[in-house]
């Protein structure tokens, strides 16, 4: 059967609703993802009149022969239709031969970003189904991908999407302790949206929650610095601009003050 994931547990090292506040971070190194994309561009500079066709059998060669790098660029190509004609089908199964055959690999290992995507976007398919794929819709299935990426692998986007399955009574339930917790871990990794969806559920409490102004503020104004020229910035302004119209000065003060330090550790990322 196609990606039976693996069972997990929820993560150990989720913290608790004391924990909210920001951690020491750490700057990671060049991810493999970022490899796999510049793959293209490296071709690109190899010389030696090196054709598109050339580069393209190059990464279908490699893809073949098991290389994940490979596969993944494949897959980002079929599902955005850049170079190639669009076929989310063929998308999918490079996604999918990624996640089957390296579901195990270490966590910290140099392909371990590629088989977390990789989950993540599997879990999206199944999320809403591929037809054309022969992928039903199964929320269940689309969760658990997505919590072996989170838990397993601690991907940063896959732990923002536990955190909104967390606020979606049709997926995980309405549970904001939880969504907090997962936005939490990937709020201190530099995830933006999950900085400001925490900073805006500490700002204002919620189901267990306990509104912490200051705190919330704080990782709403470092999601605004770092969400500067994204597709997330305007939304993320308008929750940090309707929560500081409500705060009090000193309130306000503090926040920006802690941002300022909180927003040198994620300058780098």
């Amino acid at each position: 059967m196609l990606l039976a994931a693996p069972a997990v547990a929820q993560d150990p090292g989720a913290p608790g609703p004391e924990a909210f506040a920001p951690q020491p971070t750490t700057t990671p190194g060049p991810a493999a993802v970022d490899a796999a994309q510049a793959m293209a561009s490296a071709m690109d500079g190899a010389g030696g009149g090196i054709s598109s066709a050339e580069q393209f059998a190059a990464l279908l060669d490699a893809a073949a022969a098991g290389d994940p790098m490979a596969q993944w660029q494949l897959g980002l190509m079929y599902e955005s239709g850049e170079g190639v004609a669009q076929d989310k089908a063929k998308a999918f199964g490079y996604f999918a031969q990624i996640a089957d055959q390296h579901a195990d690999t270490a966590p910290k290992g140099i392909e371990a970003d590629i088989v977390a995507h990789s989950f993540v976007k599997i879990g999206e398919y199944y999320k809403d189904g591929l037809p054309e794929a022969g992928v039903a819709k199964d929320e269940d299935q689309s969760i658990k991908l997505l919590m072996h990426a989170a838990t397993y692998f601690g991907d940063p986007d896959a732990q923002y999407r536990v955190g909104e399955a967390y606020l979606d009574k049709n997926e995980l339930g309405e549970n904001p302790v939880q969504s907090a917790r997962w936005f939490s871990l990937a709020a201190r990794k530099g995830h933006v949206a999950a900085q400001a969806k925490l900073g805006d559920i500490l700002f204002n409490g919620n189901g267990g929650v306990k509104a912490n102004p200051v705190e919330g503020l704080m990782w709403l104004t470092v999601a605004s610095r770092l969400s500067v020229g994204t597709v997330d910035a305007d939304w993320i302004n308008d929750r940090l601009n309707a929560d500081m119209s409500v705060a009090t000065p000193e309130e306000r003060k503090q926040a920006v003050d802690m941002a300022d330090t909180l927003s040198n550790e994620f300058a780098g990322l």
